[in-house]
């Protein structure tokens, strides 16, 4: 009987132990999850003030004032456009349309020219020194 008593306390206590650990665990989670919803609450408050501020930085209004009082813009006129045979050459082209590899073809293209020696007003060509 005495074992029996004995065992049967032994269980009640591991038993009591075992419940105070899961009551403290929960008690820190539930902890934790009150102390992430204040972060939550928080950032979200830091995120609303970001958003009012960003909002004000961005009116029209005061952008337009910051734009006459630092930028020397005039305004767009018809007449200012010009016709598409007075662009510029279009850059040449390094790399061949048909080529696999169109930036080893552009790294190779640009090797070669600058392989050449640079010619200069004093030094002549290479084929005019014979």
């Amino acid at each position: 009987m005495r074992l029996l008593h004995l065992v049967v306390i032994c269980s009640l206590i591991f038993a009591a132990a075992y419940v105070y650990r899961i009551k403290m665990e929960s008690t820190a989670r539930v902890e934790r999850v009150l102390q992430l919803r204040a972060e939550i609450r928080e950032q979200r408050e830091a995120i609303a003030i970001l958003r009012s501020e960003w909002a004000k930085l961005d009116a029209p209004l005061r952008l337009q004032g910051l734009v006459e009082r630092h930028l020397p813009l005039k305004p767009l006129n018809a007449t200012q456009y010009d016709t598409l045979k007075n662009l510029p050459e279009r850059p040449p082209r390094f790399a061949r349309p048909d080529n696999p590899d169109p930036i080893g073809s552009m790294i190779d293209t640009i090797d070669a020219i600058n392989e050449e020696p640079p010619v200069t007003g004093s030094v002549s060509r290479p084929e005019d020194q014979q």
